[in-house]
């Protein structure tokens, strides 16, 4: 028994073969056209922003739970006893640097 092939197979499978070329030929084309690579480009950086800004807004918004946590109670009520202080210390702040920029502008 012999592997033999008739010459209609032959030109059948090289026929073939060119169309597999042909079509993988078409796609490189495509991948490297310049649209296609700016494209790709800008899906990556735009992926790359949205993470980024997705990390930026959980970390924000997890800042804000923690001091609101630290100032309010678990039923919604202020805590005095954290928010007396912290507001006397800024008073105190802003105080201080109006009289410090008033003694400059003298």
């Amino acid at each position: 028994m012999s592997d033999a092939r008739t010459p209609a197979q032959i030109e059948a499978d090289i026929a073939r073969r060119r169309e597999e070329l042909a079509v993988t030929l078409d796609e490189i084309g495509v991948r490297m056209h310049p649209s296609t690579i700016v494209g790709d480009a800008k899906a990556k950086v735009a992926a790359k922003v949205d993470a980024t800004a997705g990390r930026a807004y959980v970390a924000a918004n997890r800042l804000v739970s923690d001091v609101r946590a630290r100032f309010v109670t678990e039923e919604g009520t202020p805590r005095l006893d954290r928010i007396v202080p912290v507001a006397m210390v800024a008073v105190g702040v802003i105080g201080l640097l109006t009289v410090s920029s008033r003694r400059h502008k003298a």
